[in-house]
C-alpha cells in the first residue's frame, strides 16, 4: 500500500469542477481519488518517459546488453517487427 500524504490546497472553482467530474465518472469515493487518477494519468501521457521509472529500466537493460548492428534497414525493420 503507498504512503499517503495529507495536504491542504487551494484551487479554482474551475479545477474543482473538474475533478468532480472525474469523480463522477470514474465512480471514486472521493476528490483525493480524483487528484491521484489526474496524477497518474498526467504522469504517464505527459511528464518526458526520461523521469518515468520504467524508462529507466528499459535503459539499463539495453546497457547490458550493448549494441546490436544491423546491415540493412530492412534487417532493422525485422528486427522492429518482431
Amino acid at each position: 500500500m503507498a504512503l499517503m500524504v495529507k495536504a491542504l490546497i487551494n484551487i479554482s472553482e474551475h479545477a474543482n469542477h473538474v475533478l468532480n467530474i472525474v469523480k463522477a465518472k470514474y465512480g471514486l469515493k472521493d476528490k483525493s481519488q480524483a487528484i491521484d487518477m489526474v496524477a497518474t494519468q498526467y504522469e504517464e501521457s505527459i511528464l518526458e518517459p526520461q523521469l518515468r521509472p520504467e524508462y529507466l529500466e528499459k535503459l539499463k537493460r539495453i546497457q547490458k546488453g550493448g549494441f546490436k548492428r544491423f546491415s540493412s534497414i530492412d534487417d532493422l525493420r525485422r528486427e522492429i517487427e518482431h
